[in-house]
């Protein structure tokens, strides 16, 4: 830190002594309000927002008027995705962009549908003449997802007709994101690699009519070389990505600015800053930095009174990043099970067993299995609690060699689909601003001048 910052900094801590008590308001003024905190029913339920036709999440019901569990289930478009992917897994195939098309068209695509659409997806992950140099590389960031958003902005100066809403402009910017969101984070994490870790500089250009993870893998690897099965569970991972609903946060902050009748670009960088959160996408590399330390600090992996002492101080704040939060257990909606996490626990036992990995795959399992037991005594839950998507699925990325830092943006680059899907539905069906209230706790205080203070 030079000079200058180190006087500014210094004169901004001066500043904030007691700035932290101006800004905390405690829970008596939440008291008897009606106010629904994190936009959450008393009994956790999520405040009714709006209507959707594009993803519908479930894992509980209601039976005269109290919440039961249920195994969950997600539903693209009405369809079942543990159909989807057992669908493409039988036969083989890449199911990321059918589902693609799934959500943003709201129906499967015929032969010929889909034939075009994919070639329509594959010349759209070219990115504009020069994109990469001008954006990526002149101004490279420590943070993938913080470079996507940038880069998402960005794009609305190479775009002739940004401000469009007719819904043709808007499918078109949509397959666009689609396309672009995997090359942007490779490019990204390239830029990061050379500048920031001092390693190599390789941009690899992404081919034609190959699946977004055969390129995604491709444009990562410094041979460009991968296996079909690494493309296909990489696909698997970005289908079970694509879309959870609108009440989550990202796509809700996509239809909050769609709602504002703002931009494509603004919209979709506001989801990607949300995703960024550690509460949210960004939870899979906090999931595998808490599996780092368990590793670290647990002889046994098979000693379940070892494990659990572990876990209560992780709980206790004592150990790990001190949040007291047990990363990939939990979830808003989902009790009995996350549908996702059953996907990704399947066939992240065969990857571990094939690269040599299964001690490690235990002890997630035993994680799973003893931590949820004590986030349920310790929040004094009725409600089962289950792992969710983020358990397995950073453990899954790391088996395939992709690096932690493009976790979350391979989430991102899979929930595009989805953000554009909603902000499609907001704009032609919302109507009207999505604005809450917040209730004031403050009084009227009489200014008093400089010189009488």
């Amino acid at each position: 830190m030079d000079a200058a910052n180190e006087i500014l900094y210094g004169y901004v801590g001066s500043l904030c002594e007691d700035l932290r008590n101006e800004y905390l308001i405690g829970p008596e003024f939440y008291a008897n309000q009606n106010i629904k905190r994190g936009l959450r029913n008393a009994d956790g339920t999520g405040v009714m927002a709006g209507v959707t036709r594009i993803g519908s999440v479930q894992g509980y019901y209601i039976e005269d008027g109290e919440r039961l569990p249920m195994a969950g289930h997600l539903y693209y478009r009405g369809y079942d995705l543990l159909e989807i992917v057992e669908a493409h897994a039988s036969e083989q195939t890449f199911g990321f962009e059918e589902v693609a098309y799934l959500l943003l068209m709201g129906k499967l695509p015929s032969a010929e549908q889909f034939d075009r659409f994919d070639t329509i997806l594959s010349s759209a992950r070219i990115l504009p003449p020069d994109f990469t140099e001008d954006i990526i590389l002149k101004a490279p960031s420590p943070n993938i997802m913080n470079q996507l958003a940038r880069s998402v902005l960005a794009l609305y100066s190479y775009d002739p007709t940004p401000d469009d809403m007719s819904i043709e402009n808007l499918v078109r910017q949509s397959i666009e994101l689609i396309g672009r969101f995997p090359v942007i984070a490779a490019n990204a994490y390239a830029a990061k690699r050379h500048y920031y870790n001092g390693k190599s500089l390789y941009i690899h250009i992404p081919r034609e009519h190959l699946s977004t993870s055969e390129n995604f893998l491709r444009m990562i690897r410094k041979d460009k070389k991968y296996t079909r099965e690494e493309a296909l569970l990489l696909d698997m991972m970005l289908t079970l990505h694509a879309e959870h609903g609108g009440g989550n946060n990202s796509a809700f902050s996509c239809r909050v600015l769609s709602s504002t009748g703002t931009d494509s670009y603004s919209a979709i960088a506001a989801a990607v800053g949300s995703l960024k959160g550690p509460l949210h996408g960004g939870a899979n590399a906090k999931v595998m930095d808490m599996f780092s330390d368990i590793k670290a600090h647990v002889g046994d992996i098979h000693d379940d009174d070892e494990i659990t002492a572990y876990l209560n101080k992780i709980l206790d704040g004592e150990c790990g990043d001190g949040s007291g939060k047990l990363y990939g257990l939990g979830h808003a909606v989902y009790t009995v099970s996350d549908p996702r996490a059953v996907l990704i626990k399947k066939h992240a036992g065969d990857l571990a067993e094939i690269k040599g990995r299964s001690d490690e795959f235990t002890l997630l399992q035993n994680i799973e299995r003893l931590g949820t037991d004590l986030v349920m005594k310790r929040k004094d839950l009725t409600l089962p609690v289950c792992a969710n998507v983020d358990l397995y699925s950073g453990f899954v990325y790391s088996m395939l060699g992709i690096p932690e830092e493009l976790y979350t943006p391979l989430f991102a680059s899979a929930r595009i689909a989805g953000w554009c899907a909603h902000r499609i539905e907001e704009i032609v069906s919302g109507g009207r601003i999505i604005r809450p209230a917040y209730r004031a706790a403050i009084k009227g205080t009489p200014y008093v001048p400089m010189s009488q203070r």
